[in-house]
């Protein structure tokens, strides 16, 4: 059985923990997020990355190397502050996923 919906709230952590700490771009996303077992097409990504933008969450400008470009996000300050939040509920979920119940 697919639980992929269940992780689509994790995948936004991730996004926003790594946008928080550099700036960061479509393919390195999806790489760094593979290397947490989340296998994402660009199809699925993009348009979270636009979603977390227009939400404010993200800012994205293009830079250009050559004769190409690629759009990079970085965390707003309603992002970081998002963030912040979700650490704090995460650390509640945690506890009560892994509490010894013996």
């Amino acid at each position: 059985m697919d639980h992929k919906e269940l992780y689509s709230g994790l995948i936004r952590l991730h996004i926003l923990h790594h946008a928080v700490r550099e700036p960061i771009f479509g393919l390195g996303i999806i790489e760094e997020l593979a290397r947490h077992g989340y296998k994402l097409s660009p199809g699925t990504l993009y348009p979270m990355l636009h979603d977390l933008e227009r939400k404010g969450y993200l800012h994205s400008t293009e830079e250009r190397s050559g004769k190409h470009s690629r759009r990079v996000y970085r965390a707003t300050p309603l992002g970081k502050e998002a963030l912040e939040d979700a650490k704090q509920k995460v650390r509640e979920l945690f506890g009560e996923l892994f509490e010894d119940h013996s």
